[in-house]
C-alpha cells in the first residue's frame, strides 16, 4: 500500500471523480444571478491574497518603506496594469521593476 504509483492514481481517480461530480450534478442547476456576480471576484480575491503578503511582508515582517524593492516594483505593475488593462505587460513591467530595483538598491 506504500507503492508511489498507488497513492499518484488513487489521487487522480479522486481529483478527476470530485471534478466531474460538479459537471454531472450542477449540470441542471442554474446558477442565481447573485452567487454568479460574486464568484467572478474569487479570482481577484484569491490573487490579492497570495500576492499582497509577498509585496508588504517580503522578510516574514510588514515593511511598507522605500527599502522595500519588492512593494516599489508591485506598484509599478499596479499602475502599468491600471493603465493598460494588459496582463502581459503588467507582467513585463513589474518583473522589469524588481530587476532595475534589485540591480541598482540591492545588488542581486
Amino acid at each position: 500500500m506504500n507503492s508511489p504509483w498507488l497513492v499518484m492514481i488513487t489521487v487522480g481517480i479522486l481529483t478527476f471523480a470530485t471534478r466531474l461530480s460538479f459537471i454531472v450534478l450542477l449540470e441542471r442547476w442554474q446558477t442565481p444571478p447573485m452567487l454568479r456576480r460574486a464568484l467572478r471576484f474569487v479570482p481577484v480575491a484569491v490573487l490579492t491574497a497570495i500576492i499582497a503578503p509577498e509585496l508588504a511582508m517580503p522578510a516574514g515582517h510588514l515593511d511598507i518603506s522605500f527599502g522595500n524593492l519588492r512593494l516599489l516594483a508591485g506598484i509599478v505593475a499596479i499602475l502599468v496594469a491600471w493603465k493598460t488593462r494588459n496582463i502581459v505587460w503588467t507582467i513585463v513591467a513589474g518583473m522589469a521593476a524588481l530587476f532595475v530595483l534589485q540591480l541598482w538598491f540591492g545588488g542581486l
